[in-house]
């Protein structure tokens, strides 16, 4: 009767310490998990103090580009050369950095918007000082508004993608702005100020 009494009260006990361990390793998990959401930039990392927060939204022409997230990677690091080996980029022997961005842009005007082969023009950039360079993902190329890797896209009034797109650095990190030029007009927000 004893044994079959400890034997049970063992039982409960190792379940009782099986829950807490379970309850505390899901709750270190979860707090893992909100803190690897809330980071949307690495600027720190190289220098850059943000003056403003992500998200940041600059619209010229009816065209709004909205940065989401920017991380920037040396780009033999193992996080740029898994996204440069799954999408095929391009350009990036030689480049120090690997930049990969989170975006939204909006066509807000009354005409198409796009790049591609029927218009070649940049609609934004990024300067740190001297400007990044977009590199293509050469898997996804041909795909028109691919939500994974962006290249070519093409926006009817009034749509909106959401989107990841790459771009190469080789330069010091001085400041950073985001420049939109569409319909000759223009729109530009300094993330990080010029130094004076």
């Amino acid at each position: 009767m004893k044994k079959t009494f400890i034997k049970v009260a063992v039982v409960l006990l190792a379940g009782q310490l099986f829950n807490v361990g379970g309850f505390a390793q899901n709750d270190r998990v979860a707090a893992a998990t909100a803190t690897a959401q809330l980071m949307k930039d690495n600027l720190s990392k190289y220098g850059l103090v943000k003056d403003v927060e992500l998200p940041v939204t600059v619209t010229a022409g009816g065209l709004s580009y909205t940065l989401e997230k920017i991380m920037i990677y040396d780009t033999n690091s193992t996080t740029a050369q898994a996204l440069i080996k799954k999408y095929g980029y391009t350009g990036t022997e030689g480049r120090k950095y690997f930049i990969w961005t989170k975006i939204t842009v909006a066509n807000n005007s009354k005409s198409v918007v796009q790049f591609g082969s029927k218009d070649l023009s940049d609609k934004w950039r990024l300067h740190f000082g001297e400007e990044a360079w977009t590199t293509m993902p050469r898997k996804f190329a041909e795909k028109v508004n691919n939500p994974e890797a962006l290249w070519a896209w093409e926006l009817a009034p009034g749509k909106k993608l959401s989107t990841y797109q790459a771009f190469t650095y080789t330069d010091d990190f001085k400041w950073f702005v985001i420049w939109v030029d569409n319909k000759s007009a223009s729109g530009t927000k300094y993330v990080v100020k010029k130094p004076e």
